[in-house]
């Protein structure tokens, strides 16, 4: 084995959170300030001299090849392993161990956008000379995610799967890195939790785990408000990624799209292609993905439009998700985490959706 370090991307997730958005395009796939969100952190890869990359997807694995190929374009050499039945966290790095080129292997959840200094996660893994090293985060409400408790030398203690009493603000941030004995000790043929069965028994076997503790940019991007709010800090500059070099501001209006000027964008709006806002529309802090367009005097919040899909004139969405080719009529009110899915059609009228579903 080499010295080389080889990059895990998990991708084969349904993203069932983010539905109807995924019936069409897997959870990584979907626009986020213009370009697949996998775009971010893959050029985020390569800007850390990584070049070997495996993709572990399940969910329509075939957009995922279609678009990148074999990454040449961003510098990386990219493969694809397809997880034919659901393997967990641990099964789907255990199932990509035939690819592995080197000693180290860094593995990222697909759905996380993070300004985490690879290279010196790396470092601290290598000085450490851990089995695994952690990326960890601190939020303000840690009960949602998997609370990692560390001692005063860094080193991790537990892992407590959302504890409804949290010990610490600490959290897995979803990047690894593992020594490559590691991936290779995991179970085949069966479905493993690194969170709720690896992480577990390396602790009790006396393994080295490590944490690495940062204060930067970060936000799973699993659900439609946080989607929408990732994507909006991609526009805003408040969130890194080498893919938009220079490429930020209150909104970012794709090639194609047709905005009038009495239209009002702001809050790190993405319009995409062929996107059509009229007459003194208002959208902030949203994501319209290729050919949605919005009639005039529409205020569109905090909202993600599907492909293709219309909003008609003087209508109100906000924190809502429209699915592709969806139509809505004048004057629909969506509010509070409505969903409209894909070709639904509403007619004219005041219709109010308070509740996610």
């Amino acid at each position: 084995m080499t010295s080389e370090v080889d990059a895990v991307v998990l991708v084969g997730g349904l993203g069932t959170r983010l539905r109807p958005l995924t019936l069409s395009a897997p959870k990584p796939m979907l626009p986020t300030a213009g370009l697949p969100f996998l775009s971010h952190l893959l050029s985020r890869i390569a800007g850390a001299g990584i070049k070997h990359v495996v993709l572990g997807t399940s969910y329509q694995p075939a957009v995922f090849s279609d678009y990148f190929g074999d990454g040449a374009s961003l510098g990386l050499d990219l493969e694809y392993v397809v997880e034919e039945s659901p393997l967990g966290t641990g099964g789907a790095i255990g199932n990509v161990r035939d690819r592995l080129r080197g000693d180290t292997v860094l593995i990222f959840n697909g759905d996380v956008l993070s300004g985490c200094d690879l290279p010196a996660l790396l470092a601290c893994h290598a000085d450490r000379d851990a089995d695994v090293t952690l990326h960890l985060t601190r939020v303000l409400d840690p009960s949602a995610f998997g609370c990692v408790p560390t001692d005063e030398t860094a080193r991790v203690l537990d892992f407590l799967e959302k504890d409804p009493n949290p010990v610490t603000d600490q959290i897995n941030a979803g990047t690894y890195v593992f020594a490559r004995p590691v991936v290779e000790a995991i179970p085949t043929g069966r479905a493993v939790s690194v969170e709720r069965e690896t992480f577990p028994g390396l602790l009790q076997a006396g393994a080295v785990i490590g944490a690495y503790l940062d204060d930067t940019y970060w936000r799973d991007l699993g659900t439609p408000a946080d989607f929408v709010a990732g994507s909006a800090d991609l526009v805003l500059g408040l969130a890194p990624s080498p893919a938009l070099a220079g490429r930020t501001g209150e909104s970012l209006v794709l090639p194609g799209a047709s905005v009038h000027p009495t239209a009002r964008l702001s809050g790190g709006t993405t319009i995409g292609a062929g996107c059509v806002i009229a007459a003194g529309a208002v959208v902030t802090g949203s994501v319209l993905f290729d050919g949605a367009s919005v009639g005039a005097n529409a205020v569109v919040e905090r909202s993600v439009l599907g492909r293709q899909c219309e909003v008609g004139e003087d209508s109100v969405l906000r924190d809502a998700v429209i699915g592709d080719h969806a139509v809505l009529g004048r004057r629909i009110e969506l509010l509070a985490g409505a969903r409209v899915w894909p070709e639904a059609i509403l007619s004219d009228g005041s219709i109010r959706f308070s509740t996610d579903g």
